[in-house]
């Protein structure tokens, strides 16, 4: 996966919290591996060179695979993690931090990935880069069954409706909590569950339906 370029020009608020030698260093030398997260997100505001791409950093991977498992693409996928980072970091200084960093991104991406499977009918990948799956062990058998059956957990996937689609993404494959994944679609914890619950039922219905022909 190829890196982002952003556009990161025009500060528009001092830093808050942090503003020891992890800042004070000639420009493009802070240490922001030190900072806790609001004062990098105060530093990306403030402007110093690399919070950004910092913060793009942290969380590129995650974002990537979360819009992949959305649209189903590595292209549509790389085009809506860009556009997720350059709302962001438009939207930045707005960040009230009600909520993680992360969480916010991710609803940014669940509304980015949402209006784009609105505009096309999802089509599918293979997804390359997993990341909690030993490849290398894996025999020409093996892995051809594998990426089968995640061929059709990705097809059942894209049948479900939006909303019952982004919280099961959300919950199972990217592990964020109820409250979280209420957090990220704007809805209760209580309707986050049922979207879950409603989802991982249609789609073991699905499954199974397509073992059987």
């Amino acid at each position: 996966m190829t890196s982002l370029v952003l556009p990161l020009t025009n500060p528009t608020r001092p830093v808050e919290g942090r503003t020891d030698g992890a800042l004070s260093r000639a420009p493009g030398t802070a240490d922001f591996t030190s900072l806790s997260e609001p004062a990098l997100i105060a530093a990306a505001v403030a402007g110093h060179p690399g919070a950004f791409d910092h913060i793009v950093a942290l969380h590129q991977r995650d974002l990537y695979l979360l819009c992949y498992r959305y649209v189903g693409t590595h292209e549509d996928a790389a085009d809506l993690t860009q556009e997720t980072f350059v709302r962001a970091y438009r939207g930045l200084a707005r960040f009230a931090g009600a909520s993680a960093l992360r969480t916010w991104l991710y609803r940014i991406a669940t509304n980015v990935c949402l209006t784009r499977m609105a505009q096309k009918r999802p089509q599918t990948e293979p997804l390359d880069a997993r990341p909690h799956a030993d490849v290398g062990a894996e025999s020409a058998p093996a892995r051809l069954e594998r990426e089968e059956r995640e061929a059709r957990l990705r097809a059942a996937v894209a049948t479900l409706p939006a909303k019952q689609r982004a919280a099961v993404v959300l919950r199972m494959w990217h592990d964020l909590s109820h409250q979280e994944v209420a957090e990220v679609l704007g809805i209760s914890e209580g309707a986050a569950k049922a979207n879950v619950f409603h989802a991982i039922r249609s789609l073991r219905r699905l499954l199974a339906t397509e073992a059987i022909r």
